[in-house]
């Protein structure tokens, strides 16, 4: 048996965290590439720059950033950060679909739903790597 209880577990150092963070962001990006193709091939319009590598790439990255610092605090400062990231991270990708809503006349309804599903497919990938290198009840 480890000298570690089942209850209580070990925050992961730094390496860790800054792997996981950079894992989520290179799975994302995949999916992210193959809602893009998916998009495209079902009709959406070629010259919708948001369906670009480059677009979404950035912005799967500073996504995923941004994500692992709110997470890091949400841990640091919440006396129950499990029920706040249970409300939270469903808010903030509701959040997060605006800017593409206005989108629709560039990128068509097609365009549109495949960013909504690159929004939700991070934020899945991203909030299983950070429960995985930033657990939110660990302690050291």
């Amino acid at each position: 048996m480890s000298a570690v209880s089942e209850k209580t577990s070990v925050r992961p150092g730094p390496l860790v965290v800054v792997g996981g963070v950079l894992g989520a962001i290179a799975l994302s990006s995949l999916a992210d590439a193959l809602i893009a193709v998916l998009a495209r091939a079902a009709g959406a319009p070629d010259d919708f720059r948001p369906l670009e590598p480059g677009s979404y790439i950035f912005l799967t990255v500073l996504g995923v950033v941004a994500g692992a610092a709110g997470w890091a605090v949400v841990r640091k400062v919440s006396a129950d950060p499990e029920r706040l990231i249970r409300w939270l991270a469903p808010v903030l990708v509701a959040v997060s679909f605006v800017p593409d809503f206005l989108l629709l006349g560039d990128g068509g309804v097609k365009g549109v739903a495949a960013l909504l599903a690159m929004h939700v497919v991070v934020a899945v990938i991203a909030v299983a790597a950070y429960r995985r290198v930033m657990p939110l009840g660990a302690t050291r």
